[in-house]
């Protein structure tokens, strides 16, 4: 184990460095007295392709939050924590009329960034977004400035006079450098848990996958040493602990598997589920676990790229995403946006139970010093509207926000005005994002 030992002590190995969650014998251990450090505040943005269907999105009163909409049902638990808003508008979408087939682009390219994408097939500009901008500001602390996760391919042609590249791009390094995401969980847990040079940690991890042998026996040693170090307490949690990480990595290790195809079989990329669902909760399961381990406090989830015509035939039909959300009005196509609205917010809702059952350093939970925001840059698919955009906003922020509440803005209020308030809130000094024109009143606890 690490000679500094601290709450973000290292469990390490050949090649490998399983960072723990806090511990409360660990300044003990380091020959430093007890101190209750206030936990750092987790950023999180998730971003889901061609709208919602509004009817059954918004909450029909404003101010506390006492009966869900049907599509926010899935996280009934968590209402004490959830923020809904309406009236939250993307202006720097609307541009050029917002020409038929590029609302998806423009919608996707400004949802974190507050920015007009430049039209242009042959080159990107649009802004820096706002996980990236909490990034720069505590990224120094984290072994990792952040983490961008996705679901799909980001291939994507241009159209309209637009680059692909802005249907599958949420986080923004520059204005003309996205960030782009990792769709492999198996390459997340190996960026996460690894260490060490290159040869080394290469070695390390082919020797893994060939005896389908677990990082946890790479680390074994440390963490025996370590718990018979600790109280029973934190033996417990340690042991919790573990057991998740291991889970997670069996997850992953039986993703590995040859795929059927016309004339053959194909290998799947390893660590690439063939179930979506579980692809979903295994980038979740990832995401808590760098946010729990401080690996990183900003993250980004684009759980699948603008225009997707993804199916979800679990839900009982095939019709492809995008062409439900042109749904010219007809009842059954309402229908099934809507459920795959509340699919989209039970894979939510699974995270947000984990974040849960972290306890942090000073008792409190992850999800109490998390800001999880989730949504989408177009409201209406049929109409690709980026006014009213349905956004919602999951944890206390450190206790910095108000929960529980419907916030109703006045008629297109920028979404900058939300994203702004979030990044004073989380300690970043800084008066304008975006299109902002002040932060968001009622939002700030």
């Amino acid at each position: 184990m690490t000679a500094n030992t601290n709450r973000r002590t290292l469990l390490r190995g050949l090649g490998a460095a399983l960072a723990l969650p806090w511990l409360e014998s660990l300044p003990a251990l380091a020959g430093t007295a007890a101190k209750t450090a206030k936990p750092p505040v987790r950023m999180c943005f998730w971003y889901v392709p061609n709208g919602v269907h509004l009817p059954a999105w918004f909450p029909k009163q404003e101010g506390t939050l006492v009966d869900l909409p049907p599509t926010l049902q899935p996280l009934s638990f968590a209402r004490d924590y959830l923020t809904t808003f309406s009236g939250l508008t993307h202006n720097t979408a609307l541009v050029n009329g917002d020409l038929e087939g590029c609302g998806h682009g423009q919608g996707a390219a400004s949802f974190l960034t507050g920015a007009q994408a430049f039209q242009t097939q042959d080159a990107v500009k649009v802004g820096v977004s706002v996980d990236q901008v909490y990034a720069r500001h505590v990224g120094n602390a984290t072994r990792l400035p952040s983490l961008e996760l996705g679901c799909e391919s980001a291939r994507s042609g241009n159209a309209f006079g637009y680059s692909g590249a802005y249907k599958t791009h949420i986080s923004w390094r520059t204005a003309t450098s996205p960030a782009p995401y990792e769709m492999n969980p198996k390459l997340v847990f190996d960026r996460l848990f690894t260490d060490g040079d290159r040869k080394t940690t290469g070695a390390t991890i082919a020797e893994r996958d060939y005896y389908r042998k677990s990082l946890i026996d790479v680390v074994l040693d440390d963490a025996n040493s370590l718990r018979n170090r600790v109280g029973q307490a934190d033996k417990r949690k340690l042991d919790q602990y573990l057991t998740g990480v291991r889970e997670v990595e069996r997850r992953i290790q039986n993703t590995s598997r040859t795929v059927a195809v016309p004339g053959g079989s194909i290998a799947r990329p390893p660590g690439i589920p063939e179930d979506f669902d579980e692809h979903l909760r295994l980038m979740c399961d990832l995401m808590v676990l760098s946010f729990q381990t401080d690996s990183t406090r900003a993250s980004s989830f684009m759980v699948t790229k603008e225009a997707t015509d993804r199916n979800y035939p679990w839900l009982g039909f095939t019709d492809g995403h995008h062409e439900l959300s042109h749904h010219g009005g007809k009842a059954e196509k309402h229908q099934k946006i809507r459920e795959i609205d509340r699919y989209h917010i039970s894979i939510l809702a699974y995270m947000v139970e984990k974040m849960m059952s972290v306890e942090e350093a000073d008792g409190s939970t992850l999800l109490e010093n998390s800001m999880v925001l989730y949504g989408s840059g177009i409201s209406d698919g049929d109409r690709h509207d980026h006014v009213n955009l349905p956004v919602v906003v999951v944890g206390k922020g450190g206790g910095t926000l108000r929960s529980g509440q419907h916030l109703k803005c006045r008629a297109e209020t920028p979404m900058s005005n939300l994203l702004l308030a979030m990044l004073q809130q989380a300690g970043v000094p800084t008066g304008r994002f975006g299109d902002s024109t002040e932060p968001l009143p009622g939002l700030l606890a």
